[in-house]
């Protein structure tokens, strides 16, 4: 009995553990668990409900369940600077950065969900949030302006987004990009389910995939560049940050010291 009961509370000590590592003790803890006191919200103690919903969540988004509303018009992007430097074809802002952009574009409130706590419930309090990244005279929501939470529809100043990774090398006739760009490191893919995935290793990481690693993202090529029609890789938002831990800065999946998150896909 003594064995099992310290083999239970070690199980249950792993456990709790590897919560506490996830989106618990992150900024996007937007809960009144959260531990960021400037973006917390005293009316519910859930923390997923902020993105992802059990039921009636957004069918069109390209995350699960997704639990906001997708605004994908109006945005600026960086090939609308003109540089001659980009030599890739680029699609509306779409995919998983539409999920990213619909709390980090600065145009809604962070408790602006689908279906509240509660199975969908008008729970008292939960609309009393902030909205990080506004002034506080706006509407009583308080936070510092920031540049990385609210990014704002003027995209031209960020890293390209829905951008064909490596000059479009890679398609799904294609899957090891025979034409790409050797400015950019290779891209490893591999059959994934029914479905052909593509990612960029990183530093010290193995030939299989690992969230360590640059992911790239399936999409249809419907404008200009290689391979129109097919699908082929993409680099997102979540390309570099995952959005479920911050063991480095701002959610990025390897630690940016040297440049590594710039130089795991640019080869400079």
């Amino acid at each position: 009995m003594r064995c099992n009961r310290f083999f239970l509370f070690w199980v249950v000590a792993f456990f709790t553990a590897t919560a506490q590592a996830g989106v618990f003790n992150t900024k996007h803890n937007l809960g009144s668990t959260g531990l960021n006191a400037a973006s917390t919200f005293s009316g519910t103690r859930e923390i997923c409900v902020f993105c992802h919903t059990p039921h009636g969540g957004d069918g069109q988004a390209a995350a699960p369940i997704w639990n906001r509303n997708l605004d994908p018009t109006g945005f600026a992007t960086y090939d609308q600077m003109g540089t001659t430097t980009l030599d890739a074809g680029v699609e509306p802002v779409g995919s998983v950065s539409l999920a990213c952009l619909s709390c980090h574009d600065g145009t809604q409130a962070m408790d602006a969900v689908l279906n509240e706590s509660g199975s969908g419930r008008d729970v008292p309090g939960f609309s009393r949030g902030l909205w990080v990244g506004q002034a506080a005279s706006v509407e009583g929501r308080i936070g510092p302006p920031d540049v990385v939470t609210n990014l704002g529809k003027d995209l031209t100043n960020d890293h390209p987004v829905g951008v064909q990774y490596s000059g479009g090398g890679y398609s799904l006739s294609n899957p090891a990009g025979p034409g790409y760009d050797k400015d950019f490191n290779p891209a490893l893919s591999e059959i994934m389910g029914a479905s052909r995935v593509w990612w960029v290793n990183t530093p010290g990481g193995t030939a299989a995939f690992e969230k360590s690693d640059m992911k790239l993202y399936t999409r249809v090529g419907t404008r200009e560049g290689a391979y129109i029609g097919e699908q082929q890789p993409y680099v997102e938002c979540a390309s570099c940050h995952d959005p479920h831990v911050d063991y480095n800065p701002t959610f990025l999946r390897i630690d940016p010291v040297g440049s590594q998150v710039c130089l795991a896909c640019h080869n400079k």
